[in-house]
């Protein structure tokens, strides 16, 4: 057994090494637990992926019980809820004490009103309140995404008397750096650093050491704008206050870093068009239907769209019979429109999202990608012009035309594309926001529609145009 625990300790391949727990695991039970028991919780939830609810289960009972609700508070939802319908709900109250208060409150949220019912009579007075009191707070608020793990001292406290206090409140390891200072009413006056304390003397007031320039969070202040802040300004942890400035909680790093992480998901999404469900799964756990219902939406209404595509080559059918070789190029002007298009579009909506460029940017902003259209519409018409005149060296053209001048003007067609195309991707996420909504429903496939349609319109106007068809 030993040489099976080095073996796993030293093994580099992480596939190896799981399959190698694995094995542990089922052979003796015991020495898996040993192995992991000082482990990360993060490396037990990776471990947990290889077993199946029962074991996970039985796995977590063999640790002592506040690490049991560390570990609860890392696992995916729909474990947590088979955890919930599979052990004595007096049990599962013990272990719930213990979970982040986040956690416990967005758990509690997602219980139907039975379950809750069924729940609370079971949490002690303390954590009973604790879990209605957050899950009144919207889950996209600083309210709903705060915990209530964090330590405070009084203001006319010194030194000593703070660090009583802290030993007697035993907040979390990773919520004690920094300590706020209230007053009587739970008014924030500012806080002191752990390091602030551990300098000082004992006699020292705390008033004399208190860092009172500090940076909050109103309670029902938008979370990415709390998760902003946090990135901002560098922050461990950020204090959330109600209008009165009373402390209500805290939002810390690592809360800030999933809801950034949550919100780039959600705008990538929607950017590709993709309809966000209210209870986000991993992508194996959403089912086939499921995948099927967040995309279709979009794509329908733009493949109906999309008939005025085919309009409009309907429309100059008699063009595209005189010159059958612009037919050949039309892909290659559609795929770089919308590829100009995506680009615009993703760099403005990002832009956006970080408070980089405002509304009232929006002529800076068209004008930059308008001159960034133009040097890009030069190089890529310079290409076509080659690519047509290599390509199409031995296609024939009525005696009329010359295969230099088709290629110029496909060229020429193409470069106004891209400048379009530009201003196209750039103004749609402008125009939503100027309206209220999000920016990132000016989603791709839309984009591409759009560019698409004005693209044929451009090509075959220029043609007709330039070449007196």
């Amino acid at each position: 057994m030993e040489n099976l625990e080095e073996k796993i300790e030293n093994e580099k391949d992480t596939n190896k090494k799981e399959e190698l727990l694995y094995q542990l695991f089922k052979k003796n039970k015991e020495e898996t637990f040993v192995f992991f028991k000082e482990k990360p919780i993060a490396e037990i939830i990776d471990f947990f992926y290889d077993l199946e609810n029962e074991e996970i289960l039985e796995f977590i009972r063999m640790f002592e019980i506040q690490r049991q609700g560390d570990i609860m508070t890392e696992l995916d939802r729909d474990i947590q809820h088979w955890i919930f319908n599979n052990i004595e709900i007096i049990e599962f109250a013990d272990i719930f004490k213990y979970v982040s208060s986040d956690i416990r409150a967005d758990f509690y949220q997602s219980l139907e009103k039975d379950e809750q019912s069924k729940l609370l009579p079971f949490l002690e007075k303390k954590t009973r309140e604790n879990v209605i009191s957050l899950s009144s707070y919207h889950p996209e608020t600083a309210g709903g995404v705060m915990v209530t793990d964090f330590a405070t001292i009084m203001i006319n406290m010194n030194v000593k008397q703070a660090l009583d206090k802290i030993r007697k409140d035993s907040p979390s390891k990773k919520m004690i750096y920094y300590i706020y200072v209230v007053d009587k009413n739970m008014k924030l006056l500012g806080f002191v650093t752990l390091k602030d304390l551990i300098m000082a003397d004992f006699s020292d007031d705390i008033s004399a050491i208190i860092h009172d320039e500090y940076t909050f969070a109103d309670v029902d202040e938008d979370q990415e704008t709390v998760a902003r802040k946090i990135e901002k300004y560098d922050l461990i942890a950020i204090p959330v206050l109600n209008s009165s400035g009373q402390l209500l909680g805290i939002v810390t790093h690592d809360d800030a870093i999933e809801v950034i992480r949550a919100e780039q998901t959600e705008d990538l999404e929607r950017i590709m068009g993709i309809t966000q469900s209210p209870e986000e799964l991993g992508y194996l756990e959403t089912t086939s239907f499921q995948h099927f219902k967040k995309r279709v939406g979009w794509l329908v209404i733009l493949a109906i769209v999309g008939i005025v595509s085919g309009m409009i080559i309907h429309s100059f059918e008699e063009t595209l019979q005189t010159l059958i070789i612009l037919a050949l190029y039309m892909p290659m002007l559609a795929d770089t429109g919308g590829n100009i298009g995506s680009q615009s579009a993703t760099v403005v909506i990002r832009a956006l999202a970080l408070g980089e460029v405002r509304l009232r940017d929006w002529l800076r902003i068209i004008f930059k990608e308008l001159k960034i259209g133009l040097m890009l519409s030069l190089i890529l018409g310079a290409i076509a012009f080659i690519k047509i005149l290599y390509l199409s060296f031995d296609t024939t053209v009525p005696p009329e035309f010359t295969l230099f001048k088709v290629a110029l003007v496909i060229s020429i067609a193409l470069s106004l594309q891209v400048v379009s195309s530009a201003l196209i991707g750039t103004s749609l996420p402008l125009i939503v926001r100027s309206f209220g909504g999000d920016p990132a429903v000016a989603a791709t496939p839309a984009i591409t529609t759009i560019v698409d349609i004005t693209g044929l319109l451009l090509y075959f106007t220029t043609a007709t145009i330039l070449l007196g068809i």
